[in-house]
Formats: structure tokens, sequence, C-alpha cells
């Protein structure tokens, strides 16, 4: 492995296994480092394809999702650095598909628990395509002020204390992603911080070993030492050991090696990492310690000690002229989330939307404020969901009913009506539901269906006004306006429309007033003196008999009734009610298999 820089300012990676989290941390740092180009070139996501959008400083950006690792490096040539999120189950083969691309350079596996067996195929084929595996169970690796990997060092409060975003004197290399981040810092506190640092990962079998990295370190002539923070278990360490004793490394190691702490144990212990345990005496960490003190490294008596030990060998490098150390910058600032701005009080945000009728934030929905809970316990039917939804309330009993009641009448009223006509000839044709439903619910308006609230509004005009039937029909026809809920085609005076005689049952029985339903039929009278067919229909007795039940419930205010009709909540209703039928008509026709529709010519009249 050896060479020497695996990163730099120009780094970009590809992101395998879309998380929104890391990958913002890795712009983050960018930006922190005064990087021109995101360090994120792609995003693989198995089976999707497009855009994620994120923020690069104060700048969003849409950075490419591919579906197929081999279309992001054809898409990506310059991305060599290959980050995997992926479970334990899929990690070896999707870094695999990475090591096989030309493109890719390193590849680092985050995930624990990558089986041995795959992971060693990894890193035989690594090494023998002169590849650089980090991993697996890694938090990955950081050059400072150029590039990094994942959640690697962690929040960016951390990373600007650590002075992570500009490049220090020290290699560091460890193990433990954890103790990483401490070292950071520790190593900021005493020197003029890291150059490098990598976390090979807490796995029996590491991608690349401590050796690997600090053999590479040995050849950056940025770096000047190199902190190296073992852990008991395996053997890893000795190969370092060699390396020093052979004169390989030429600059000042200072290493420790964790784990002290296990002799207490009367049994062995298994540690954090797969890896970190004592198979025997040679694997401890008082021997691999003291193996590392004996061919010249820096070895401190404890943990404790190992800042002052790494502190000393900065000075003293400082001393001999080794290291002239870097001269601090100050770091641009970050732009914070509004969302985590607004939790922290630091600003307000107008809203986009109201809404006062739902909510969703809690455990369960709730239809102005009752829960679903309740709304099933209770046995609440669907005209209590519409008086929740639409009027923020709960009606009495015999309201919902008749709301209730309106939507059985009013769904269907056969195939000849324009509206199941429209919906027929659009299923026919072959659209989808919601293009057949949508196609008949356009032609709900005046002349079909729509007259419902405009019937409310003119009869209650009329009747607060206290005109007679005369008085009111004459006038609107000097308006030149036909009255909204009177007259039929079919229906006539010997011929009446059931739903209305039903309806007006209803009302009699159960509403403690019936005023405006009484006008209304006093208008009904009047207009039958002047045609057969100038009937109450259903749109007028609807109209009239919920001006009824909101004046009657005694729940509503004249405001309140007023803004109902203007609205439209009474059109709604019959909206709601014809939905059902359209659908019917819908199915209908598709389970019959029905051709395309073509109006027979004989039934149009051809004419100049």
């Amino acid at each position: 492995m050896a060479t020497g820089q695996i990163f730099s300012r120009n780094t970009q990676a590809l992101f395998y296994n879309y998380k929104q989290l890391p990958i913002q941390r890795m712009l983050d740092f960018d930006f922190l480092c005064g990087r021109e180009t995101p360090s994120v070139a792609g995003i693989i996501n198995t089976g999707s394809e497009g855009f994620q959008k994120l923020f690069f400083g104060q700048e969003e950006i849409a950075i490419p999702v591919h579906s197929m690792i081999e279309a992001a490096c054809a898409a990506h040539p310059t991305a060599d650095v290959f980050i995997n999120f992926a479970s334990f189950r899929s990690a070896a083969a999707s870094s695999m598909s990475a090591l096989m691309q030309p493109t890719i350079r390193v590849v680092a596996i985050i995930a624990e628990g990558v089986p041995e067996s795959d992971t060693k195929q990894l890193i035989a084929f690594a090494r023998t395509n002169n590849k650089v595996l980090i991993g697996p169970a890694t938090v990955g690796g950081i050059q400072a002020g150029a590039f990094k990997i994942g959640d690697t060092a962690g929040t960016i409060d951390n990373i600007i204390q650590c002075k992570l975003y500009r490049p220090g004197s020290v290699g560091f290399v460890s193990k433990s992603g954890g103790m990483s981040n401490e070292l950071y810092n520790t190593i900021a506190r005493v020197t003029d911080g890291i150059y490098e640092g990598i976390a090979i990962g807490g796995d029996v079998f590491p991608g690349s070993t401590l050796f690997d990295h600090v053999l590479r370190f040995n050849n950056i002539p940025q770096v000047k030492m190199m902190v190296v923070l073992g852990e008991l278990g395996g053997s890893n360490e000795y190969s370092l050991v060699e390396a020093l004793k052979e004169g390989k490394i030429h600059k000042p190691v200072i290493a420790w090696v964790s784990g002290t702490c296990a002799r207490l144990f009367k049994s062995e212990v298994q540690f954090g990492h797969a890896g970190a345990k004592s198979g025997g005496e040679l694997e401890s960490a008082q021997a691999k310690n003291q193996a590392l003190k004996e061919v010249g490294a820096v070895v401190p008596t404890s943990y404790e000690a190992f800042e002052t030990a790494i502190k000393e060998t900065f000075e003293k490098l400082v001393e001999e002229g080794k290291i002239a150390p870097v001269s601090d910058v100050k770091p641009p600032q970050i732009p914070e989330d509004l969302k985590s701005a607004i939790k922290s009080g630091k600003v307000r945000a107008p809203t986009h939307i109201i809404s006062t009728i739902s909510d969703d934030r809690g455990e369960e929905p709730c239809y102005a404020g009752v829960p679903m809970s309740t709304i099933i316990q209770h046995g609440y039917g669907v005209g209590d969901v519409i008086s929740l939804l639409w009027f923020k309330r709960s009606l009495p009993r015999y309201c919902t009913q008749f709301i209730e009641i309106c939507i059985m009448l009013c769904a269907d009223h056969g195939p000849c009506v324009s509206g199941a006509h429209n919906t027929i000839v659009t299923a026919r044709a072959g659209k989808d539901l919601v293009s057949s439903l949508v196609s008949g619910l356009l032609t709900i308006g005046p002349r079909f269906g729509g007259a419902i609230d405009d019937a409310a509004r003119y009869f209650k005009d009329a009747c607060d006004k206290g005109l007679t039937p005369y008085e009111f029909v004459e006038g609107m026809k000097k308006k030149g306006i036909r009255v909204p809920g009177i007259g039929h085609r079919i229906k006539s005076r010997d011929n009446r429309d059931k739903r209305v005689q039903l309806l007006q049952q209803y009302a009699h029985t159960h509403f403690p007033s019936v005023k405006y339903m009484e006008y209304a039929v006093q208008v009904e009278t009047y207009t039958l003196s002047k045609a057969n067919n100038l009937v109450l229909n259903v749109d007028g007795a609807i109209g009239s008999l919920f001006l009824d039940l909101l004046a009657g419930s005694g729940m509503f205010n004249k405001q309140e009734i007023d803004e109902i009709i203007e609205i439209g909540y009474l059109n709604g209703l019959f909206v709601l009610a014809r939905s059902i039928g359209l659908i019917g008509h819908t199915f209908d026709q598709k389970r019959l298999k029905q051709p395309l529709y073509r109006h027979p010519w004989e039934d149009v009249l051809y004419t100049k």
C-alpha cells in the first residue's frame, strides 16, 4: 500500500446508500475549508434516479442520484473515493463492485459485522489492485482542510474546536472512530493540529492497518510526526514494531495501546470492537506498548500521559526547527439550518400553511381536536367526520345523520346525467380512475348539481327579508335569474322527486325548525302555478334544509351561516356524494370492458 497522500482539496466521493446527515456534514466541512467544489459528486441509491437537494454553504445544490454503481462511476469519472453506508448484509458486495471500477481508488466501509470471509476477499482484491480499503466498522478518515468521510470528527463545532478546517503537522491513525474524535481534540490542544487522520475500524480484519497508514504518513512531507492509538488483541501493532526496528520510519511516532485494564479481569474480556480481545500475552496492551517502546516509539506510562508525550514531542520538533507551527485562520460561519435555528429560539419564521381542522403531529391524527381512537370507539359515522372536518365541531346526531342521508340520496342519478356520461366516456377511452372521476366532477355547476349553495343563498335572503313567494320569484325574473333549486327536466307536480320527499319527511321528524324548507315549499306552490315541472328539486331541498340545520342546531351564528353558504360548503356535499357514483360508473365500464365510445351520427343534427 504505502505511497503517500490519498486525499486532497479536489477529492470527490460517491456516497452509497443515501444518508442525509453525513452527506450534509461533508458538505459543511467543504464550505468550512473553503473548497470550491462539493466533495460529494454523486449518490448511489439502488432503484432510484434523480437528484437530492442539500446545502453547500448558503447555496442549495442538487446532487445527482444514480441507481447503479457502474452508472455513477461513468457519470463522475473524477470521483475516486467510494463511501459505503450499506448495511453489513450488502456492504461486501457493493464494496467489491466499487473496487472493480477503474475510477475508484479508495473504499471506506462504515458497517460493522461484515462477514470475515467477505472482508478477506475485499482485502485481497484491494491489495492486488493497489487500492485502499478503510474499514469495515470505521467512521472513516479526514485530511484537515481538504476532505472528510461521512461523520468523521463529528459535529461542525467539534471540527472547529479541533482545528480540522486547516492542515496541521500530525498524522494520526487509530482503530477506534470514537477515540479518534477524542485524540483530534487532544492533538489540537498541544500541537498545531492534524494533517490527516484515519480510523481503520475495529473489526478483526481491517482493510488497511495501523502500519499501512504510518508508512504512508512517513512519505507525506507535510506530516512531521505521527500519533498511533492501538488496542489489545491481534498483532497489527507488531508490523509497526518491525518497521521501526528496520528503520523504515524516519519521523517520531508517539503510540499508546489501550486495554491495559484487561489484566484486572480474571477471565478474557471482549471490549467494544470485535478485534479488541487479548488472545494471549503477546496480544495484551502491555506487551505491545513495551515492544513499541523498545524500538524507539514514544510510549507514555498511561493514557493520561499520552497528551503530555504528544506535546513534548511537538515542542521538541519546533525547537529543532523541523516544524514551523501552522498559523491559525478563522473559518467561515456555517449557516444554521432553519429547523435547528427555530428549535433553539435563534430565529422565528412565518409558516406557509394554516390548518385548523386536523393535526397529525401526535401519536394519532386528530380531526378538529378529536383523536382518531375516540372517533372509532364512539362509533362516529361519515356524517360525524364531515362535521368535524368541515364545520370544526361535533354536530348533534340528527344533523350528522341528515348529512349521511344527503350523501346516500345524491350518490348517483343514473348513467344519463351529464356527470355520469362524461365519466363513462372517459373510462371507455381507457383513462385511469382519477381522470374519469374528474371529467365527471367538472360538469358540476349551476346547471348540474351545483345549485345547492345558490338555492340556500337566495331562499335565505328572501325569507329573512320577509318577501312573499310572488315578490321573490318575480324579482328574480326581472333580474334574469332562474330560481335555483326549482325545476326539473323529468319530475313534475304529478311525478315528485322521491329524494325530496324523503328529506322533507326526515326534517319534519327530527329538526326543531323547518322555517326555510316551508318557505321553499311556498315558493314551489307559486312556481307550479306557472309550469308543471317547476317543482322543488333535490338541490333546493338540501339547500333549504341545510339552512334549517344550521339555524336550528343553535351551534352557528348568523355570520358563520352566511360564510358557510358563501364558501360553498353545500355544493361540497353534492361533490362528495356524487364522487361515489362516478367512481362506481368508472369501475362498471372497466369491469364490462367497454370499448371506446363514439356518439352515433344519427343522434346529431348536422346543419348549416
